[in-house]
């Protein structure tokens, strides 16, 4: 649906906008699999800066400096091994003293899983109708082609804008961030940023944050036939384990009302553990991994602080781990919170342009449970939002699909978003 408020320019970006080249894309990019960490992400950023030259745009491609990044102040952590990282910034030329706006995705996406649960190889996309199937569809490969899909709007249009259409790409977002780390600190900043993430084109101005910990429970080892002369690390941290399910109800109590709609606003959870050597043996030490949920607003050193107090106090319950502590540490991504301030025009910009796309209400407000790229922007000093194609319940499962069409008005709103934010001459 076209508006008839829309300006002659604006007309004229929208009508730019190629949808089949978008799709075809969008096809394209779910192609490479760029896992995080792997080569693929490293070859998708450079497949990316070779279109965006193309484009007329002026591109920054550049290989961080993972050593001295991940030496710096505020680091957030990474999991995922790798021997590079590239970042890639592309900008529309300016031609004023506007604004600059940014339009953030980031490239790598999760590892498959079990490719038995999938219906074709998922980095082989499946086309049906409207819907695109495969891994990173969702997060954010989507959401990534929108961005790209406006800048070349833009470009083709001929359209002067007053300031700068920034277009980050960013890599390690899944494992913590270290993308739009180095971005911002290369000097890539703005006056407002949309994160293209999976929203199902609703808005998103405040997530929560993760932090990765590390648990390691300590055993006795012993033949099995006499375990009684063992102590299982197994049998040990069980009362962890029920103590870290109290701990995350009471977290639980208040959330913001941004969060409230979640059964589980800031969730802790064990994803892995790891015990034993020998099956008849009495294992002597238990790892176990999990994701410990980040209230909006909260220090996440005060977050550290209270399941390490929680671990504590059930060891200190505990004949043999009285004497024998848990260790707890934090490996990982390190996900703060985020939000976009009250009151911050950003929301009414986006909302307005979706309303006036898709002929409809303005957008749903509210907050995401992960963690994500928004807090590093906005603890930069640039507001920033989540909105972006996709379901985020689809994400990192074997499900994993998105809507053309959903893409597409997507696509449209952050044309008309942009442009209004950075003014053309």
């Amino acid at each position: 649906m076209t508006s008839p408020n829309l300006s002659s320019d604006e007309a004229a970006v929208l009508a730019a906008i190629d949808e089949d080249d978008l799709a075809r894309t969008l096809v394209e990019l779910l192609a490479i699999p760029s896992v995080t960490g792997s080569d693929a992400e490293s070859d998708c950023q450079h497949r990316l800066a070779r279109r965006l030259r193309r484009l007329g745009l002026d591109v920054d491609l550049w290989s961080m400096d993972l050593a001295g990044l991940s030496a710096a102040p505020g680091f957030p952590g990474s999991e995922a091994p790798r021997e590079e990282a590239w970042g890639l910034v592309a900008g529309t030329p300016e031609h004023g003293d506007g604004p600059t706006m940014i339009l953030q995705g980031h490239v790598d996406v999760v590892p498959a899983g079990d490719l038995g649960q999938w219906a074709g190889d998922p980095f082989v996309p499946r086309v049906d109708g409207d819907v695109v199937h495969a891994r990173g569809a969702a997060d954010m490969k989507a959401g990534v082609a929108a961005n790209l899909a406006v800048l070349a709007a833009i470009q083709a249009s001929g359209v002067r804008p007053r300031g700068r259409v920034s277009g980050h790409f960013v890599v390690g977002e899944e494992d913590g961030g270290l993308g739009a780390f180095g971005t911002l600190r290369r000097g890539h900043t703005g006056d407002g940023c949309i994160i293209t993430e999976p929203t199902s084109a609703t808005l998103v101005t405040a997530t929560a944050g993760a932090l990765t910990f590390r648990i390691e429970v300590p055993g006795r080892s012993a033949h099995a036939s006499v375990r009684d002369s063992g102590t299982s690390a197994i049998d040990a941290y069980q009362p962890i384990h029920a103590a870290l399910a109290r701990l995350e109800a009471r977290r639980n109590l208040d959330p913001d009302p941004l969060m409230a709609e979640y059964p589980v606003p800031y969730a802790l959870s064990v994803g892995t553990l790891r015990a034993g050597e020998w099956a008849s043996s009495v294992p002597d030490l238990l790892v176990a991994d999990g994701r410990l949920g980040v209230r909006l607003d909260e220090d996440p050193a005060a977050a550290r602080d209270e399941l390490e107090r929680c671990v504590a106090a059930a060891c200190a319950e505990h004949p043999w781990l009285r004497h024998h502590p848990v260790r707890v540490s934090w490996p990982g991504g390190q996900f703060a919170s985020g939000r976009l301030p009250a009151g911050h025009p950003l929301r009414g910009l986006v909302g307005a342009a979706h309303a006036e796309v898709t002929g409809g209400p303005r957008p749903v407000e509210h907050g995401a449970p992960y963690g994500s790229d928004l807090r590093l922007y906005a603890g930069a000093g640039v507001p920033t939002l989540h909105y972006g194609p996709g379901d985020v319940r689809l994400a990192h499962g074997p499900r994993e699909h998105v809507s053309l069409a959903e893409t597409v008005q997507v696509t449209r709103t952050l044309a008309l978003a942009v442009l209004r934010a950075v003014g053309t001459s």
